[in-house]
């Protein structure tokens, strides 16, 4: 059975990602670090063959995104639909605010229940709902290539539980660092993992490296 190829990437750092704030659908640039992550990652992947790059519309993804579209050559698509989990009031909060303004709402949200949602937010269900089938919609065009996914924490969360079979509420034992590459193969009947968190490329050189 024909299958399309996935490489799923994360966006690289922002400034909000080292100060554990909830960033949602709010549009947060890349720091520093997170340039030159996407960098990394842009050159990790020159030589692989994409047909396409499907984006978040927001800037750490995009801007990722746009690196690996420099370096491979490949079109690059913006989706509203690979956003981040919409946190809705949470958005802007680090973790230590939330767990002082709303402890009982914090408490649902560390204990990933998957029906509930922060107030004007979305629910881990609907996010998952809505990752499964985008992915669905952009891998299903490209039967036989390759395509590269970039996204958010959140997202990758989810393609890695789809992936896999775990359970929403499952603890996470996988890692989601940004800019790490990860891999999975879609045929109709779903996701199924390939590789996942290579940081070699963000471990071969440093961030001041050449610098004076």
């Amino acid at each position: 059975m024909q299958a399309t190829r996935i490489i799923a990437i994360r966006h690289g750092e922002t400034a909000w990602n080292v100060d554990t704030r909830l960033q949602g659908h709010l549009d947060i640039a890349l720091n520093a670090k997170g340039l030159w992550q996407a960098a990394q990652a842009a050159r990790a992947l020159a030589d692989e063959p994409v047909a396409a790059i499907y984006t978040s519309d927001l800037l750490r993804a995009w801007h990722t995104a746009s690196a690996i579209a420099q370096s491979t050559g490949a079109p690059q698509v913006a989706s509203q639909d690979l956003r981040e989990r919409c946190f809705g009031s949470f958005e802007g909060k680090t973790y230590a605010e939330l767990e002082a303004q709303w402890p009982l709402e914090a408490m649902r949200w560390r204990r990933r229940e998957p029906d509930w949602a922060p107030p004007g937010g979305e629910s881990l269900l609907a996010l998952r709902e809505r990752i499964a089938a985008t992915v669905t919609a952009f891998a299903a065009q490209h039967m036989g290539g390759q395509i590269v996914l970039v996204a958010h924490g959140g997202v990758m969360d989810v393609l890695y539980r789809l992936a896999t079979g775990q359970e929403l509420q499952a603890p996470r034992t996988w890692q989601l660092g940004n800019a790490t590459i990860n891999r999975l193969l879609w045929t109709p009947e779903g996701l199924t993992l390939v590789g996942w968190g290579d940081a070699r490329h963000l471990e071969e050189a440093t961030l001041d490296e050449g610098s004076a």
